[in-house]
């Protein structure tokens, strides 16, 4: 049994922004996940509005004061400015819990927030990469910035790439489907970088 897998499979997975990084413009890939009693968002950086991520999450009934969890993959400000939305959310990051004027240290690695929703150290665009692996009824959904995209890169111009190799491997080997820190969510085939 793999001990970075998800303990179960019940959580249900939104997309909220589709994040791009190009000449035009960059966005993080902003994400929710729910599971129980658990309301998580991923991710909620830099977006050209803040509507982008509130009004998505209005359309699924969610309201900022009852997100229960933010996910900080890295910390980036692409993928951390806004955080602030959210003033009920406890914030996991790669070392820590964050809860209004309290700071919890904590590893990340195998962490569970939920049975269905585990973080592992993934480290390599950052050393304080963490991914978030998510148990769904379709499969297990990796919410990482071990990819900026599908394509890749293949060679990420900011990693440890000796460290970004061996986190792809050990997100590849549980992961169904992937949604990287700037793109469209996408299923792992021969052609991803490893």
């Amino acid at each position: 049994m793999n001990t970075d897998a998800p303990e179960a499979m019940t959580a249900t997975v939104d997309l909220l922004v589709e994040g791009r990084a190009d000449d035009e413009s960059v966005m993080s890939t902003v994400s929710l996940v729910r599971d129980a009693n658990a309301i998580i968002v991923i991710d909620p950086g830099m977006v050209r509005d803040r509507s982008q991520i509130l009004a998505p999450l209005a359309s699924l009934g969610v309201e900022p004061d009852g997100v229960t969890d933010i996910v900080l993959s890295h910390h980036h400000p692409d993928h951390t400015l806004n955080a602030a939305l959210f003033p009920n959310a406890r914030v996991h990051d790669h070392w820590a819990i964050y809860f209004r004027d309290t700071w919890t240290d904590r590893e990340a690695d195998r962490v569970l927030i939920t049975p269905s929703v585990r973080l592992i150290a993934t480290p390599g665009h950052s050393p304080q990469d963490i991914t978030t692996l998510v148990g769904t009824a379709e499969g297990v959904v990796a919410f990482t910035h071990a990819w900026w995209m599908s394509s890749g890169p293949a060679d990420d111009p900011y990693a440890d790439m000796e460290q970004l190799h061996k986190s792809r491997a050990r997100i590849l080997a549980l992961a169904d489907r992937i949604v990287p820190g700037h793109g469209a969510p996408f299923g792992p085939d021969g052609d991803t970088p490893r």
